[in-house]
């Protein structure tokens, strides 16, 4: 059986089950990466736009490349090359590209909801690709995705996410779907990055970094998002860095074999020293490499494909 929606907005809306078709599907998408040839000819004839009104470089080539490789024809437009520029609105914009027969539009904006607008008027498929601090459901799948694959399991696995919460659309992503595969999790930072309503979403708070990744089987860093922030949520990167920083001392208060994870883009000896970035807990660039398979599963599916076609 196919996905029975014609968006992926959110996983906060997604069903149990509708979470694990999706890692599912990606396990046989992920087998085309490593052949010669990595190309099917499945969703040939089709049409998908990247329309990114955010800079981007892993989540844009990712859904690029997970598009040829269902042998989609893509095109990618930033918001510096739309007509964005004069003054046009996203809706507009969007309806234009509707109109030159996109069966899939592939949405970053920084305004929360924006893909919902889309989703509303348009008869494509849209994809969220992160809108402002609201979600990031794809990126949230690749964390599922790698976790599942490492570990074998995701149910009864705890899981700590460290950083900046409040402005994190990958956080929000993450904590919808680890909850609703029934993995343990933990949100660590200071008081000033913690949504006060974030227990109400299934998750256990932590300001102190140690007792919040204490035999933990992974700990997902976030980059800080100076983008977003106001300024005084904490005295100095630096300071931040030598609370809330990952290095090889700390992990150790972690559980045996803890994996390290990231969404990128990595703020080296900030969020994560380079030795855990590069050292073998990590599965930073793993995270990278399934993001294709993750995408082109999703593509696959809301164009109507099933795992059995």
């Amino acid at each position: 059986m196919g996905l029975k929606r014609k968006d992926l907005l959110t996983l906060k809306e997604l069903q149990k089950e509708e979470i694990e078709l999706i890692l599912d599907t990606a396990v046989s998408f992920k087998e085309v990466g490593s052949r010669d040839i990595k190309k099917v000819p499945t969703l040939r004839g089709k049409t998908l736009v990247n329309l990114f009104y955010e800079p981007s470089t892993r989540t844009r080539t990712s859904f690029e490349l997970a598009a040829k490789r269902l042998s989609a024809d893509v095109i990618n437009i930033s918001n510096s090359g739309s007509s964005a520029v004069k003054g046009e609105s996203l809706l507009d914009t969007a309806k234009n590209i509707e109109a030159m027969n996109a069966d899939m539009i592939v949405l970053r904006h920084a305004s929360s909801g924006a893909p919902y607008i889309l989703a509303r008027h348009l008869k494509s498929s849209i994809i969220n690709a992160g809108d402002g601090a609201h979600e990031h459901p794809t990126q949230g799948l690749i964390d599922l995705f790698t976790i599942r694959e490492k570990l074998g399991k995701i149910e009864g696995v705890k899981v700590a996410i460290v950083g900046d919460i409040t402005h994190s659309r990958v956080a929000r992503s993450n904590i919808a779907g680890l909850t609703k595969l029934g993995a343990e999790v933990r949100v660590v930072g200071p008081p000033t990055m913690i949504p006060r309503e974030i227990e109400s979403s299934g998750v256990t708070v932590f300001h102190d970094l140690k007792k919040g990744i204490s035999g933990v089987d992974v700990v997902l860093m976030l980059r800080l998002q100076l983008e977003r922030q106001g300024k005084g949520l904490f005295p100095s990167i630096r300071e931040y860095s030598e609370v809330y920083g990952l290095n090889k001392e700390k992990l150790k208060w972690a559980g045996p074999n803890a994996l390290v994870m990231h969404p990128g883009p990595v703020n080296r000896d900030v969020e994560v020293s380079s030795e855990i970035a590069d050292g073998l807990s990590s599965v930073i660039l793993e995270q990278v490499s399934n993001g294709i398979a993750i995408r082109m599963a999703v593509i696959f599916l809301l164009s109507g494909g099933s795992p059995s076609s």
